[in-house]
């Protein structure tokens, strides 16, 4: 394997090794403070990060507004003060000279401000921003109001160029990197286009030279590009180091730190990363975001699933096939069905999906009892936790405080569903149901001889395995 030598990231010479951040405090300052401790850069997650008790214990993120405006704050609180712990707690084990980065997604509500207030609170303790999830144009000025770098996740040379021309060519100085996360291998929310097909990965070399071209066109030619999704060792990878078409590269690796000994994740969680196999992660479009993501297989994804595969197109009045008269809710109220999608309904009913609801697109899905009431009661508890959620229909904009459409009874609290996954993943049952985000290589554990019989190294044990190969 060819040497990895430090690269000139965010003004300092570092390992080009990069924790990947990851939200709800599954990359905190335990993890990210270990990984600059062995001489990478570390990203804790300012995504509703962990904030602790006098004796140390997590304090819970429960909320008693009434309104979702009102719970809404009481997240933005949350946030605020969590990143700053993580932050303090990642600096105290990187020391003076470690590299810590903190994460953000630009589509959480209240993004620009917590990352603010988290900054403000920290000051001098974190080293750069990394944000992607949308496109945000006010990244740079956020850093320049700060003093920080900045490093956007892009997932093609077009998204790089809008947000350039737009506001980065202000504040070109403070670019550290630029992330090319692949929309195809990376783990979490990912940023396939509309043009682009999730059955279709596409080679991320040719996709990243393109970005570079335009870099250069910009004078950027040394501004390292950071490979995010599908890096696993190092040696599957020597076509791009010290590349002279590609420049200068450093890798992000997000999937990979979950199993280390400092990984926050509870041993259920870490047991199932060991036993999963090819095709257990899948790209999916479940998300509220409206983005697809990648998460693992498991009871929760396969509900979603099937609960997307009952449903049909109903009209609300006699059109074409659709004369066949069904009842919707409890007034029963009259829409209509093509005979056959009356006779799939019939069936669904006979099996125990009796529950009618209605998406934004025109159709019905079906559903249990228990389930309808579940799906109701998330949408009500809302404490919008993005700008914009189609489960909900909450949006971050005043007046309304809505996106304008119906909630889509398809999706789910994706809050809710984190937060249980991050403090509960020590109980398997936690991890059967609910999201499990994954990078596209997670099988890759099962299979790989560093971890045989259950092997989990530290957080140093795996930069040092990295940088020397199998």
């Amino acid at each position: 394997m060819k040497a990895l030598n430090a690269l000139r990231i965010g003004g300092v010479d570092v390992l080009p090794l990069i924790e990947g951040g990851k939200g709800i405090s599954i990359s905190n300052g335990i993890s990210s403070g270990h990984w600059a401790a062995a001489g990478g850069i570390g990203t804790f997650s300012s995504v509703n990060a962990d904030s602790y008790d006098e004796t140390g214990r997590i304090v819970p993120q429960t909320y008693r507004g009434r309104t979702r405006r009102e719970r809404h704050e009481e997240l933005i609180r949350y946030a605020i003060k969590g990143g700053i712990t993580q932050a303090r707690r990642a600096r105290e084990l990187a020391g003076t000279l470690g590299r810590i980065h903190t994460n953000i997604l630009w589509e959480m509500a209240g993004a620009e401000r917590v990352i603010c207030e988290v900054l403000e609170g920290a000051k001098g303790m974190i080293n750069g921003i990394t944000c992607g999830a949308g496109m945000p144009y006010r990244l740079a000025e956020i850093a320049a109001r700060f003093g920080v770098y900045y490093y956007p996740i892009i997932s093609s040379a077009r998204a790089f160029n809008a947000l350039w021309k737009r506001a980065y060519h202000k504040v070109s100085d403070l670019l550290g990197g630029v992330v090319y996360e692949d929309p195809w291998l990376a783990g979490g929310h990912n940023g396939l286009s509309n043009s682009e097909d999730p059955r279709k990965p596409e080679a991320p070399f040719p996709r990243v030279l393109a970005l570079r071209k335009l870099m250069r066109e910009f004078g950027l030619a040394e501004t390292p590009i950071i490979m995010a999704g599908g890096v696993w060792w190092l040696d599957e990878w020597e076509d791009w180091i010290d590349n002279p078409d590609l420049g200068p590269i450093a890798f992000q690796f997000g999937t990979r730190p979950l199993l280390t000994r400092e990984s926050p994740i509870g041993d259920a969680w870490k047991q199932r990363l060991l036993e999963l196999k090819e095709g257990d992660v899948f790209l999916n479009h479940f998300s509220p975001t409206g983005f697809y993501s990648s998460a693992v297989k498991n009871g929760f994804l396969n509900e979603l699933k099937e609960r997307s595969e009952r449903q049909v197109a109903y009209a609300t009045e006699t059109i074409g096939e659709h004369v066949a008269v069904y009842g919707v809710g409890p007034r029963k109220r009259p829409v209509y069905l093509t005979p056959a999608d009356l006779e799939r309904v019939r069936n669904w009913e006979r099996q125990g999906f009796t529950e009618a609801m209605r998406t934004p697109d025109s159709t019905l899905i079906f559903v249990t009892p228990e389930k309808a009431a579940e799906i109701r009661e998330d949408q009500i508890a809302c404490m919008g936790c993005l700008s914009a959620c189609r489960f909900s229909n909450w949006s971050d904009g005043a007046p309304s405080y809505s996106t304008g459409k119906k909630a889509d009874p398809r999706s789910f609290c994706i809050q809710k569903t984190l937060q249980a996954i991050a403090h509960r993943s020590n109980v398997p049952d936690a991890i059967e149901r609910n999201l499990m985000f994954s990078g596209a290589n997670a099988f890759r554990f099962a299979s790989d001889p560093f971890y045989s019989n259950g092997f989990i190294p530290t957080v140093r044990e795996l930069v040092e395995r990295i940088l020397t190969g199998r």
